[in-house]
């Protein structure tokens, strides 16, 4: 990556967090640094709100219209993350898309471990057609554990013959917790971050004993053809320096070939989520705002905010 100095630069940052971290360091202490990290704050507004018991927080841009929803879900690798590291990557996407985002703070493992950031996410999803919200109204977007979420939520939701939402924005999603896809030998030397142990270790902590990592509520990637038909448009943001390049570039492909809309964007030179970092990152503009009118269009956002500008 030494051509691309902005993204060397980012990693240095990142690494400078986890070459922190040792044996002994706690998960409190782990939160605590990653929330460290991501501390920028814009000019949206931070509305705390508790939803079906889940804290949450609504995040609304300057001008976003708050009669249409994106139901965020951070990432982490269900461990760490909160709404604090994801707050600044809320907000440019409520900007990006002119509608309001409700962050979900999913409770955590190790000691929540599945299926307890489903219930929440369910539990969330819920409430939002309980005041008001229709289907159709509602985009879901998450990133990275968070991506493969609210994968997860839709494939329950379609399990339970329920309505879905309008759409899914799915940024370096996490699919696969068995870890087979080919990029996790092929991005190996050029992701300098995520490699399989440490993948494979957060699986075992989401999942404790009991959990299949095998089961499409878990795994996406795992879900069958019939399960993908009827999921709405997709779209599919990751970095092709990533060892989880296979997991959004699959399970696109498979969509694909179920019958669903589902579109993948490799970004050459990029890391895991690094629309995290528009700063530093001219390309996490470019794909927020690739985010943003795909997120518009399928949430009949963009005619209200031109004629009410």
């Amino acid at each position: 990556m030494s051509d691309h100095p902005a993204v060397e630069s980012v990693v240095a940052r990142v690494k400078a967090v986890y070459g922190s971290w040792r044996r002994d360091t706690t998960v409190a202490q782990m939160r605590a640094d990653w929330d460290h990290l991501f501390n920028a704050t814009g000019d949206a507004s931070v509305e705390p709100i508790e939803c079906a018991g889940v804290a949450c927080q609504w995040i609304t841009a300057p001008g976003a219209r708050t009669d249409k929803a994106i139901m965020y879900l951070h990432g982490g690798g269900f461990q760490v993350g909160s709404l604090a590291s994801h707050r600044e990557l809320m907000a440019e996407l409520s900007a990006a898309a002119g509608v309001r985002v409700l962050g979900v703070a999913y409770r955590l493992a190790p000691e929540h471990r599945y299926p307890a950031a489903l219930e929440d996410t369910l539990a969330v999803w819920h409430w939002l057609q309980a005041h008001g919200f229709r289907p159709r109204d509602i985009a879901l977007a998450g990133d990275s554990a968070g991506g493969g979420l609210a994968l997860s939520t839709m494939l329950a939701l379609q399990e339970k013959q329920q309505d879905l939402p309008a759409a899914a924005l799915l940024m370096s999603a996490w699919t696969d917790l068995t870890a087979s896809g080919e990029s996790y030998q092929t991005r190996a030397a050029q992701d300098p971050i995520h490699q399989r142990p440490m993948i494979l270790a957060m699986a075992r902590n989401y999942l404790g004993k009991t959990g299949d990592a095998t089961d499409p509520l878990v795994s996406p990637l795992m879900a069958a053809p019939a399960q993908l038909r009827g999921l709405p448009p997709m779209l599919l943001q990751v970095g092709d320096c990533e060892t989880v390049l296979s997991d959004s570039e699959a399970f696109a492909r498979k969509a694909r070939e179920a019958g669903a809309n589902a579109r993948c964007e490799v970004w050459p030179a990029m890391i895991h989520v690094f629309q995290q970092f528009p700063a530093e990152l001219h390309e996490a503009r470019q794909a927020m705002a690739s985010a943003g009118q795909f997120l518009e269009a399928h949430l009949g956002a963009a005619s209200k905010r031109k004629t009410s500008s």
